[in-house]
């Protein structure tokens, strides 16, 4: 969808050039070759008027689409997260439009938003690194375990998993001692902010990936960094969905990382999370994920298709 329109754009400006070109060609040429310059002028004129038109027509079905999934949206994906409740994890780069209009979808579909956990830069910096683990293992919270091998982004993601999330009906929606303690030290520390209840546990969580790519090798640790948080809240909750929009799924950028990654195969991704008809995804692909599903929807070389298939149903879930 957005790279048609782009490229359309690109041959319009292509054609038009040549346009210009025939035409400041065709002053210096006898008569018998003006005529036919001339002619492939007009020929390329309306060429472009014609693509021009297709881009215009694009426009129209890409704003009724739009449109339309806005409008009817919350019809859609009624009672579909009935009983759950829904924790979003904002990433350095985010578009805060993309949370709230998520947070809306889910709520539209029934579940409760608990709350959003925004990392900051600094759980990234090099020099945090042996703090950021050191802070984990002090305020681990009794009954989780820390791998000794893994790095000390998965020690930390799955401390902070741990209090945002959970795949037991009974600790959901429920705010524990223990993890407002974790989250009081990572905040103390500079490494998130929240809004919100984010500690009464969700049952699932949607990661919003940056709007923008991370670059050198502070960016690679921060995809790094973030894909391990993500695939802890995967392991701790129902399911949980990276969802961003197209330019999170282009080479370096965290949804085409995470896609790459080994947790690819278990976490959903959605890189249209930035349209109205891509939010009504993200909450279809929540859906999935309770069942123990996952898959990468979108658009681009990297999406399975542009959303579930076949469509979940409203049923009620166990």
């Amino acid at each position: 969808m957005i790279d048609f329109r782009y490229h359309l754009v690109s041959i319009v400006a292509i054609f038009l050039s040549l346009a210009v070109g025939l035409v400041l060609g065709a002053s210096f040429l006898p008569d018998k070759f003006a005529g036919v310059l001339r002619s492939e002028v007009t020929r390329a004129q309306q060429s472009n008027d014609d693509l021009r038109d297709q881009l215009t027509d694009q426009d129209s079905r890409i704003k009724g689409g739009e449109q339309f999934a806005g409008v009817l949206g919350p019809q859609l994906v009624a009672g579909r997260l009935k009983d759950e409740q829904v924790v979003l994890v904002e990433t350095p780069g985010s578009n805060d439009k993309i949370r709230e209009q998520v947070a809306k979808a889910v709520t539209d579909a029934g579940a409760t938003y608990t709350g959003s956990v925004n990392i900051q830069n600094k759980y990234f910096a090099e020099d945090q690194v042996e703090v950021l683990d050191q802070l984990a293992r002090a305020v681990k919270p009794g009954g989780v375990t820390l791998s000794e091998t893994g790095t000390p982004y998965d020690r930390a993601g799955a401390v902070l998993a741990s209090v945002l999330v959970t795949d037991q009906a009974s600790r959901a929606g429920r705010e524990e001692a223990a993890g407002g303690e974790v989250l009081a030290g990572f905040k103390d520390r500079g490494y998130v902010t929240t809004s919100g209840k984010p500690g009464a546990r969700a049952t699932l969580a949607v990661v919003i990936a940056p709007s923008t790519l991370y670059t050198g090798k502070s960016g690679e640790i921060g995809n790094r960094a973030l894909v391990s948080l993500t695939a802890a809240l995967d392991d701790a909750g129902r399911g949980t969905v990276l969802a961003g929009p197209s330019t999170a799924a282009e080479d370096g950028g965290l949804i085409a990382v995470l896609r790459g990654s080994d947790t690819g195969a278990r976490v959903s991704t959605v890189n249209t999370a930035d349209t109205a008809s891509g939010q009504i995804v993200t909450v279809l692909a929540l859906v999935t994920e309770i069942t123990g599903k996952s898959g990468n929807y979108g658009i681009g070389s990297g999406a399975n298709g542009y959303l579930p298939t076949p469509v979940p149903t409203t049923e009620k879930r166990t």
